[in-house]
């Protein structure tokens, strides 16, 4: 029997480690199964690290660190951009692939495709403009000498939602700065950064730079990388409570992290709104990835004059979209990654609902294999239900009125988050006004996303800290050294 496309792009992606260049079975040849969310079904089976893998690959790191960072950032600029090459000519192929351990509609995998690529495009021309400065010192009297040199051997861990994305997001400005790897991805979905592993070995890049370890239990692989005073920097993107016991992992070596947490973002139409264009946004902040993003909309605050409009309008176009397996370019909304997260989004629901919100669309599990949830759409959502508090990580819309700008503000910042907020209005007065005053560390502004290879991504509170993407997200992978120099005869004094 011929091989299917889907067989044919899973298979030749290879299901071991790559350590130090090599691709390796696990060093007690266990392995750990990979499930397509839409149909319940393993897919494959990738090699299970041990302890000593990890330790082996954050040695090969360490190692290829004292010879790739006097690498000529050219050469590492061209790897870079050699890899962006290879990713865009099998965009197709790497969708299919993303589409099948995680779910999300290939038109949506395949956008990613082109997002996770524009990393190792702008780091690839960020490379080469890793400047110092040399300056008269302020008193006259000798020299200042800046260098930035590169942090050392990181260890990245990258979650499921975004397989791609999350993993160039961090190795693009880590190879830029001179800096080496080791990525964890996400149990669910390893096979998008072993293929990009695969994309960086042929485009040029030498052994041990970038290395992936996958595992079952990621906490007790982990947890020694971070401690061990190889590392010099880690890297995160999760939950807030599991970045929490990361950063007290790394606290005893005051080890240097970036942490891409949670998220509870606000999505605020004034009454002035174009309601059209705040429809549209609002399907792409909620329905993005299944409305499995920390950028997603969690909480939809609208002006008490128009709610009511806005919520047909975005039960409609809910409603409409087409439920199914993403390999399907007709369908619009796939399946949740497992059993667990539908449940959650599911008593989520069920508790709005026991509390006095009533369902304008949707509210149900959908029958059959998988780990589908219809498109919903609450109103008259109460304070005290739990969906705006907690995030919800589904295809979930509740809608709550409000009556003053104040009081918008207000209830968009009663959260311990802070990474992204959305406002709709016409008004250019208000809007630097609900700008400044928002506690997030991005905001959308009449549309509904924000991610930008060359934006700083990042959030505040207990949305994490350190910025990915943009010239600052380089900034996070480099060291500044100070030099003061004595060029005369003269003793320095104070």
């Amino acid at each position: 029997m011929a091989a299917t496309a889907e067989d044919r792009v899973v298979e030749t992606v290879p299901h071991k480690l790559y350590i130090a260049g090599e691709w390796r079975d696990g060093g007690e040849g266990g392995t750990l199964p990979v499930e397509d969310p839409a149909t319940g079904e393993v897919l494959c089976e990738v090699a299970d690290a041990t302890n000593a893998d990890a330790n082996a690959a954050l040695g090969a790191a360490h190692g290829a660190f004292q010879t790739w960072r006097n690498v000529a950032p050219r050469e590492r600029a061209d790897v870079l951009r050699r890899a962006y090459d290879l990713m865009m000519e099998r965009q197709d192929d790497l969708a299919l692939l993303m589409t099948l351990e995680m779910g999300k509609p290939l038109s949506e995998s395949a956008g990613e495709i082109v997002y996770a690529a524009n990393f190792f495009r702008w780091y690839a021309e960020e490379a080469v403009r890793v400047n110092g400065r040399f300056t008269v010192n302020e008193n006259g009297k000798g020299r200042v000498l800046t260098l930035r040199q590169p942090v050392g051997p990181c260890v990245f861990i990258t979650p499921w939602n975004f397989p791609m994305a999350m993993g160039t997001r961090k190795v693009g400005p880590a190879i830029a700065a001179g800096c080496t790897c080791v990525v964890k991805p996400a149990k669910q979905t390893p096979l998008s950064m072993l293929a990009m592993a695969q994309i960086l070995e042929e485009a040029g890049l030498p052994g041990g730079v970038v290395n992936i370890i996958t595992a079952k239990s990621s906490g007790s692989v982990m947890e020694p990388l971070i401690k061990d005073p190889r590392t010099r920097k880690l890297s995160f993107t999760g939950s807030t409570e599991v970045g929490k016991k990361l950063i007290a992992q790394g606290a005893d070596q005051v080890l240097r992290m970036s942490m891409e947490l949670g998220g509870n973002a606000p999505f605020l139409v004034f009454e002035d709104a174009d309601l059209d264009l705040a429809v549209e946004g609002a399907l792409l902040a909620k329905m993005r990835n299944i409305g499995e993003a920390c950028t997603s909309a969690n909480r939809f605050h609208v002006h008490e004059s128009v709610a009511g409009d806005f919520a047909q309008r975005l039960a409609a176009r809910m409603g409409d979209l087409k439920i199914g397996r993403g390999t399907d370019p007709d369908n619009k909304v796939g399946p949740l990654i497992d059993d667990d997260q539908r449940g959650k989004v599911a008593g989520l629901v069920e508790d709005a609902v026991s509390k006095g919100a009533t369902v304008a669309v949707g509210g149900n599990r959908v029958d059959g294999p998988g780990y589908f949830y219809e498109p919903t759409v609450l109103t008259d959502v109460p304070d005290s239900a739990d969906l705006l508090k907690e995030e919800i990580f589904g295809p979930v819309a509740p809608i709550k009125g409000f009556s003053s700008e104040e009081e918008a503000i207000r209830w968009a910042n009663d959260t311990e988050y802070g990474l992204v907020a959305y406002a709709f209005t016409q008004d250019i007065s208000r809007a630097f006004r609900v700008i400044e005053q928002l506690e997030t560390g991005m905001i959308g502004f009449n549309q509904g996303m924000v991610s930008n290879a060359g934006a700083p991504f990042g959030g505040v509170k207990q949305s994490g800290f350190g910025r990915e993407g943009g010239p600052e997200g380089l900034e996070e992978y480099l060291e500044h050294k100070y030099v003061a120099m004595n060029l005369g005869s003269e003793p320095v004094t104070p």
